[in-house]
């Protein structure tokens, strides 16, 4: 059986370097996380997707074949086919949620492949680039050898003058020429050696840079995918942190968690600064929050947002 699995940001928590942000997908008052996404195929080529998103703290999870809906679950109970209708807003929210993040897979996918296109052309460029300097050398050393005997010849011509008084006169003028062409040669054989020396710098310029754009194409796609695996950790996190709120009985649920704070100086919960033995276990415990000066809102309407604040590397 051949499987494929494809890793999509499926309305997941994006980060960004520098200024660290938590994203929400919201639709009306409705809040969105994604909890787990995949897809494989069959030995008979379908489709399979699984999906389990949280909405207003409803767990929904869907599956499907060949894009079509075979099973739909609301907090782990299988709901009839009979009624979807019920749920059609949600089901319709999470599909197009999905439609959206695989379009955006594919054009990061497409944009790689142009990257790699381009670095593969600039190498070949470079070669061309490295074949022509080859060439122009060669000329300039034929040019160079050719002045050389044009300078002996003149010389020969010289002594052969000598002989004769008019026969001197017409060597001379043909010294004299031959001196003329040798000058033309030489400074002909001097732009070659510049012009070959010109295209030498340019191949090693166009191979630096077709390596530096081969280098910047394979960090894009590490960091894509580690933005991705820490995204879903952090959301992982923060579950986990609310759930040791609730356990230490600071907030009765998480309905009644308003606001948190954590950062290397202290923490607050709904706006209350908490003792310090508090503090430091959280701190200790959740230390990549409190290195961000992490921040965690959760409004009367139900809309939560997320912050981290890390300094630059």
């Amino acid at each position: 059986m051949k499987t494929k699995f494809l890793l999509y940001g499926v309305l997941i928590l994006i980060f960004v370097a520098g200024n660290t942000s938590v994203a929400q997908v919201k639709t009306g008052k409705k809040s969105m996380h994604s909890t787990g996404y995949s897809i494989n195929n069959d030995a008979s080529g379908k489709a399979h997707e699984n999906v389990t998103t949280t909405i207003d703290n409803s767990e929904y999870k869907m599956e499907l074949v060949n894009e079509k809906m075979t099973a739909f679950y609301v907090d782990g109970k299988l709901i009839p086919a009979e009624q979807y209708n019920q749920y059609e807003t949600v089901i319709t929210q999470i599909k197009e949620q999905m439609r959206l993040d695989k379009i955006q897979a594919k054009k990061d996918q497409e944009q790689t492949k142009l990257d790699q296109e381009q670095a593969n052309k600039d190498q070949h460029q470079a070669k061309l680039d490295q074949e022509q300097a080859n060439k122009d050398q060669a000329a300039a050393k034929l040019d160079m050898e050719r002045a050389e005997k044009d300078q002996h010849q003149a010389k020969l011509d010289q002594e052969q003058a000598n002989k004769g008084q008019h026969q001197a006169k017409l060597d001379q003028e043909r010294a004299n020429e031959d001196k003329l062409n040798a000058k033309l040669d030489m400074e002909r054989a001097e732009k070659d050696q510049h012009q070959a020396k010109l295209d030498q710098e340019q191949a090693s310029k166009d191979q630096i840079q077709a390596k530096l754009d081969q280098e910047q194409a394979i960090k894009d796609q590490a960091q894509a995918k580690i933005d991705q695996k820490q995204a879903e950790e952090d959301q992982k996190l923060m579950k986990q942190l609310v759930n040791d709120l609730i356990k230490d009985g600071i907030v009765p649920d998480e309905q009644h968690l308003l606001s948190v704070t954590l950062s290397s100086t202290g923490m607050t919960v709904n706006d209350k600064k908490q003792p310090d033995e508090v503090y430091r276990k959280y701190k200790e415990k959740y230390n990549r929050f409190a290195t961000g000066n992490f921040s965690y809102g959760n409004t009367q309407n139900g809309n939560k947002s997320i912050h981290m604040h890390r300094p630059s590397k």
